[in-house]
């Protein structure tokens, strides 16, 4: 029996942005650009799949610091890679589709090419883990440096054509690793004893991205509670705490946030249905959207380890969509494998969409 997908194939109006449905391309970063300048295989990749999708995120893109990304072929922002990002955008546009670049600084987490450092490792307090140091706390510095680098890095995008940014918050990665208590253990104005204190840094960021993109361009946060260092941390462990996290950040211009789960469909807090996603949007009134494991029956970590999983149903997403538990809905490793698979499920034509493969996606990410 085919299932029902109108509410996933329904247009989405936000902000500057007009999509034709509510799927996205959810950001995944690939280890192919030389000297993190982006190429024409990457502007091929996102325009074979921008025609069947409401929106394009590219992968994480390092800001213009020295220690912000952890592998010498993950892409750059910068005057260097501006001609590559500038031919990415065209072709995405070409395709029908507009697309957010997603910002982001690596911060403790240099754990994708152990072999590449190009200067200290930045963390609030040079720690990777509870009791793991890798570097020295971050100065002032530091920290008014990275501030700058991401709102210079959103203006520099908004000038190649993109439609929209993403900061990227979570994962425990820089911005992420200052929300963590575990490892931001500052006594000064960018740590604290609640979650609210240890934002200040994350929430600068944003301030300074609104202020140099202008207040038409939609900017979107990207949250997780589970970290690549630990899959059980839970910075905010009730609503109330997660509505004082992130409410600060709707106020200081964030019109949508992304929602990065494991497996979409577990319920977040004990005695609600609701997923991240849905209980974002409760708490904060913003547009959420959710990702993790759509369309799949194995977690991305997992997968990567080399599990091989079972293409799941959408039964149980498009009851949660349906319901306007969240907006927006970000698929991965399902269009990594095969770009249209957009196409195929709006044609229920399930039998025909592509296995991901973990050793083969692993080749070329």
């Amino acid at each position: 029996m085919a299932i029902m997908l109108d509410a996933l194939f329904a247009p989405f109006a936000i902000k500057n942005l007009r999509l034709k449905n509510r799927l996205v391309l959810a950001p995944m970063s690939r280890y192919q650009n030389e000297g993190g300048i982006p190429d024409a295989a990457l502007a091929k990749f996102y325009a074979e799949r921008a025609p069947d999708l409401g929106l394009v995120m590219t992968g994480a893109v390092a800001v213009d610091l020295p220690a912000a990304n952890n592998h010498p072929k993950l892409a750059n922002i910068n005057a260097g890679s501006s001609a590559g990002w500038q031919q990415v955008v065209e072709a995405v546009h070409n395709a029908g589709s507009p697309i957010s670049m997603q910002l982001w600084h690596a911060g403790p987490l240099f754990n994708v090419a152990p072999d590449y450092q190009p200067a200290p490792i930045k963390s609030p307090s040079g720690l990777v883990t509870p009791g793991r140091k890798v570097g020295e706390p971050m100065s002032e510095t530091d920290i008014a440096d990275c501030i700058d680098a991401f709102a210079t890095a959103a203006k520099l995008a908004k000038d190649l054509g993109f439609d929209a940014i993403e900061v990227h918050a979570g994962h425990g990665f820089l911005l992420d690793a200052f929300f963590w208590k575990g490892i931001n253990q500052r006594e000064d104005g960018w740590g604290g004893l609640v979650l609210p204190a240890r934002a200040r840094f994350a929430l600068e960021v944003v301030k300074a991205v609104r202020k140099a993109v202008g207040d038409e361009m939609l900017v979107s946060l990207r949250v997780s509670q589970w970290k690549e260092q630990d899959y059980t941390v839970k910075l905010a462990a009730s609503p109330l705490e997660l509505e004082q996290w992130l409410v600060p950040f709707v106020e200081a211009g964030i019109d949508m946030i992304s929602c990065s789960q494991r497996r979409f469909w577990e319920p977040e807090f004990k005695g609600s249905e609701l997923n991240f996603a849905g209980w974002v949007r409760k708490v904060t009134g913003a547009p959420t959207i959710t990702v993790g494991s759509v369309g799949l029956s194995t977690d991305v970590m997992t997968f990567f380890e080399g599990a091989i999983p079972e293409h799941r149903p959408l039964d149980e997403l498009m009851r949660r969509l349906d319901a306007d538990e969240f907006d927006l809905v970000a698929v991965g490793r399902a269009l990594l494998a095969d770009p249209d698979w957009v196409r195929k499920v709006r044609e229920n034509r399930i039998m025909d969409l592509k296995q991901p493969d973990p050793k083969a996606i692993m080749q070329w990410i």
